[in-house]
């Protein structure tokens, strides 16, 4: 009967059912962020201090070790209190259920080597494990560091690579501008309905996604009332587009990517043209293909109407729309997204939850912030 005590003093019956689903289902998960002082760093751990079963054990900065979370960030204060910023020492994490590294391309490699088989899970948000050696080195030209631990990542575009992610340890999260382009035109490459080349994406992002360390573009004398472009024909980001959207169409894709610095701080907007390899697409067709492309997908929405960039912030989700224009021959569809949170740290936690097995969705939403 409920209520009723075992021999020992334990519970019995749906007490003890209740008790044991707690201890299998409220497990926490202790986890460390590395490079924690940066702007993504500070998204990670703003959006871990919500997640009902992550508790962030370590955080680390090297240019600002010893200072206080809440004195660098005051918003973090309610969640981190006293908690301080520490030099990184690889063998500190030792037993972390997972480690999170929000570091510049380069430094990851660096570090990985000694945290497998120290932790448990590692998700990287920087570019080390994203791409294959001889990609990496194509598009970043120097060798890479550590080429015999890039089979142990999974690329991390939880809606095109979720499998993927499943049967492997670690994770490279992808870059912002590839979530979004990748999202906008997955389904009309899944279903072969444009041509795998002369693909063009025109993607404004926010200053945020320059990091917090000073840069003259990112300087608000620079930056403010000025649109650029950056990059051109070599962004780095074009081969992780290549690479997301050649694994849905099932062959080689090629992407002509200029990405535009834009005045606000948080934000995405891809917008991306595509010739038709078939006849007779009409724009409801193509937002139906979205439809059921993206069914059941937390953190996908398609929308008829294009959303602003505002609708995304603070939330995991890419709002996603497309159209047909007879006019030209042209397939243009776009995405906005918060750069931060599904460009970054969102998509890392969706990441982690994976691998921990938990909940997709866990500590994330789908909801922004507005006005």
């Amino acid at each position: 009967m409920p209520g009723e005590r075992s021999p020992n003093g334990g519970p019995t019956g749906c007490l003890q059912d209740y008790a044991y689903v707690c201890i299998l289902f409220c497990m926490t998960y202790r986890v460390g962020v590395v490079g924690a002082s940066g702007y993504t760093g500070a998204e990670l751990l703003r959006l871990l201090a919500a997640h009902p079963e992550i508790e962030v054990g370590w955080v680390t900065a090297e240019s600002n070790a010893g200072a206080a979370v809440a004195d660098l960030y005051p918003s973090l204060g309610p969640a981190y209190g006293t908690l301080r910023y520490e030099a990184v020492d690889t063998s500190a994490f030792a037993g972390a259920d997972a480690v999170f590294l929000a570091l510049p391309h380069g430094e990851s490699q660096r570090l990985v080597p000694a945290l497998i088989g120290t932790v448990e899970h590692v998700v990287d948000l920087g570019a080390d494990f994203r791409l294959p050696a001889a990609e990496y080195e194509k598009w970043y030209g120097e060798p890479h560091g550590a080429p015999d631990l890039l089979e142990h990542f999974a690329f991390g575009l939880v809606e095109i690579y979720r499998d993927e992610i499943h049967s492997r340890p670690h994770v490279a999260n992808p870059g912002c501008y590839p979530t979004a382009a990748s999202l906008a035109l997955a389904p009309l490459l899944a279903a072969g309905v444009v041509e795998r080349t002369g693909i063009v994406v025109d993607a404004c992002s926010g200053v945020s996604g320059a990091g917090r360390s000073p840069k003259p573009m990112s300087l608000f004398s620079e930056a403010n009332e000025q649109v650029s472009a950056y990059g051109l024909l070599s962004h780095r980001h074009t081969a992780e587009m290549e690479q997301a959207l050649g694994r849905v169409a099932g062959a080689p894709v090629q992407v002509l990517f200029t990405p535009h610095l834009v005045p606000m701080t948080r934000g995405i907007l891809a917008t991306c043209y595509a010739k038709p390899s078939v006849d007779g697409l009409t724009t409801a067709s193509l937002l139906d293909l979205y439809r059921d492309q993206y069914d059941g997908e937390a953190f996908v929405v398609v929308v008829d109407e294009p959303s602003g960039t505002k609708a995304t912030t603070g939330s995991n989700a890419v709002h996603v729309t497309v159209r047909y224009d007879g006019r030209t021959g042209t397939v243009l569809a776009i995405a906005a997204e918060d750069n931060l949170v599904k460009g970054a740290a969102g998509q890392a936690i969706q990441n982690a939850n994976l691998l921990l097995g938990l909940p997709e969705a866990h500590g994330l939403t789908a909801v922004g912030l507005a006005p």
